[in-house]
């Protein structure tokens, strides 16, 4: 379909393009890593004023879970517990780390008045699917086991993440109901990806090919996964679960421009069917990965605040 891009994205997408940052698939993961956290320096916005951001180890069968804590200076508290989204960071399972999405979790605390914890889960290619996601399922579980001393109401507990991200938050969401942890209270999903067939048309037009390219999705999908028949597990791919049916309440983020907004508008749709209260938001003029660049792009702060009401509304 044809994706014009707002005036400030297409301004940003140019700066990246003359900068000359070579692209994922042509470096090592240590360097695309490098790369990443550098870009974040200049795109972040300013972080808003928090009670406090404090680290957390978080034990699981494969080890200790590195992990953050963000309070906000205003906290919705009930029996003196808050309402807490736990938060996956986007990067291809390969790339990203709590410090490239800090900012990112210090808006979503202040937006939402909750607080978030950052989950830094294992990273491919040095730990292959599906260790990223039992990582996410283990903290998940471990955060509700903990939720009192953690100053969380476990009934109120929610997951999130954007790209990699969303697609951890989708098949945690979709384990716990499945009686594989915690009962959740809602997802929320920024430009997820949901399916790892890559077949729908958005990873196929040249308007999408912009940060994020269908050869790029390729470079992340090979280092995550071990072979082709991972590609069918619906913990890689959540939209390949049997039924969407009895998940939580989801917010749903997609950009036009954007290879994976097919796959995500699709699993919006699909929520929807199986009787999911579902908000589905759509910025047609940004691309895949504006959420972290507030400091550039407007649209950015603009879903962070819808976000934090969503989850106000939630819980």
């Amino acid at each position: 379909m044809p994706v014009t891009l707002d005036p400030d994205a297409a301004a940003v997408f140019k700066a990246f393009q003359e900068s000359g940052r070579p692209p994922y698939e042509t470096v090592s993961p240590a360097e695309a890593r490098e790369l990443y956290l550098k870009g974040r320096v200049v795109t972040n916005p300013e972080p808003p004023a928090l009670d406090s951001v404090r680290p957390l180890a978080i034990p699981s069968p494969a080890g200790s879970i590195p992990a953050r804590i963000y309070t906000p200076l205003k906290l919705r508290k009930a029996n003196d517990l808050a309402p807490c989204l736990v938060f996956f960071h986007g990067g291809g399972w390969v790339i990203g780390d709590l410090d490239s999405h800090d900012v990112v979790c210090r808006k979503l605390a202040d937006e939402g008045q909750l607080i978030v914890i950052a989950v830094d889960y294992r990273l491919a290619p040095e730990h292959k699917f599906p260790a990223a996601v039992d990582d996410a399922i283990a903290a998940t579980k471990w955060i509700a086991d903990h939720a009192r001393q953690l100053g969380v109401d476990a009934s109120r507990l929610t997951v999130g993440g954007d790209s990699a991200g969303g697609n951890l938050a989708a098949v945690v969401a979709i384990s716990a109901r499945d009686g594989n942890g915690p009962a959740i209270a809602g997802q929320v999903l920024i430009y997820p990806a949901t399916d790892f067939a890559m077949t729908h048309p958005s990873h196929s037009e040249p308007e999408t090919s912009l940060l994020l390219t269908h050869s790029v999705v390729k470079w992340f999908r090979d280092h995550y996964l071990n072979d082709a028949a991972d590609a069918g597990d619906w913990r890689a791919s959540p939209a390949r679960a049997n039924t969407l049916i009895g998940l939580p309440p989801a917010y749903v983020l997609t950009a036009g421009a954007d290879p994976l907004r097919d796959e995500g508008d699709e699993y919006a749709g699909r929520l929807k069917e199986a009787g999911v209260a579902v908000t589905h938001r759509t910025f047609p003029g940004q691309f895949h990965g504006f959420f972290t660049m507030g400091k550039l792009l407007q649209q950015a702060n603009v879903a962070a605040s819808e976000i934090g009401a969503w989850l106000k509304a939630l819980n």
